[in-house]
């Protein structure tokens, strides 16, 4: 790879992994081929297969971070983050293979100095549809993914208002100015996995850093097109981080309380009816416990998901559970 020069940033690129070595084998070989230099970092959480093994003795050059137990994306990616110290930080999902160009791209918006984040353009297997190009919420802080399912020249009209407007980039694939997670505290570790993307988007904006959407940054996401139904433990996961963010934000003491009361119920006794399982309430009633006695997070000024109303939520929200044909926006919260 070519020598940094002094008006490209240092790159970490963390790579939290919980087995899938095919996966995080082609994520490394696509990283090897990126046109700028970068320190590959990948956070083990205790896989089940050889990966530990496997890295070690195929990639030598990767740095490696054993959790020993499985942690949860959050605590991955600040385990990962910390093993750096390089001015951007890019997370990645195993999954995720990058063009030779990606790193690159991501990090010119950063010559900005308020940006805080960049937000690629995630593309489903065969290259014709998007899995993501960010996240946006709605005003219950229920998350959304930018464009999925839509076609990839919608990106090209994404910034003239023809997409919800951004509110920061999808966990999957996602580039942050390390100033800006440090300021914040990085990813919140009480969230084991979903939700932790929307949390941190929303602090970086209250922050003031701003949050850029850039569709010349490409990646595709090998596992984005699999939406199927989710297990319980998933849809608890889920419901945790749901629960976890509705009480720190105090949405259910704001004017959109209403709504989120009405959505949740619907979207729990929905979850009983198709999967005859209480996981997502289970889910929802833990992540409410685990934000109580914390200190309250205010829900920043932000851009919500317009046009996008109470039924059509709900559709979307049912479209993504029984991994139905799915229009944009596309929901991330069970």
């Amino acid at each position: 790879m070519p020598p940094a020069s002094a008006a490209q940033p240092t790159i970490d690129v963390v790579i939290p992994v919980h087995g899938g070595w095919e996966h995080t084998r082609r994520c490394l070989a696509h990283l090897a081929a990126q046109t700028v230099p970068h320190t590959a970092i990948v956070v083990d959480n205790a896989s089940p297969d050889d990966t530990l093994a496997r890295l070690r003795a195929d990639f030598p050059a990767v740095r490696v971070v054993a959790m020993g137990e499985n942690a949860g994306f959050a605590r991955a990616a600040n385990a990962g983050a910390a093993a750096g110290d390089a001015e951007l930080v890019v997370l990645l999902n195993n999954d995720v293979d990058c063009a030779p160009d990606f790193l690159a791209l991501l990090a010119a918006p950063f010559a900005d100095p308020a940006v805080g984040s960049v937000a690629p353009l995630l593309l489903r297997p065969g290259g014709e549809r998007i899995d993501a190009l960010g996240i946006v919420a709605d005003p219950t802080l229920a998350c959304f993914v930018r464009l999925q399912g839509a076609p990839v020249a919608a990106a090209g009209g994404a910034e003239a208002g023809a997409a919800p407007p951004l509110l920061g980039p999808h966990g999957a694939a996602a580039a942050y100015r390390r100033r800006a997670l440090e300021q914040i505290g990085g990813f919140d570790e009480r969230i084991f996995m979903y939700g932790e993307d929307l949390d941190v988007a929303l602090r970086l904006r209250g922050a003031g850093w701003r949050a850029v959407a850039l569709p010349a940054a490409r990646a595709v996401h090998v596992g984005g097109a699999t939406a199927g139904k989710r297990s319980a433990w998933q849809r608890e996961r889920g419901g945790f981080g749901r629960g976890y963010l509705l009480r720190r934000y105090g949405v259910l003491r704001g004017r959109a309380a209403p709504r989120a009361l009405l959505t949740e119920l619907l979207v729990v006794a929905g979850d009983l009816a198709i999967s005859r399982d209480a996981a997502a309430l289970r889910g929802r009633l833990a992540g409410w416990r685990a934000g109580g006695g914390l200190a309250p997070r205010e829900a920043p000024p932000q851009p919500r998901a317009s046009g996008i109303g109470f039924r059509e939520s709900l559709r979307l929200r049912r479209a993504d559970y029984v991994g139905q044909a799915q229009e944009f926006p596309h929901p991330r919260n069970n």
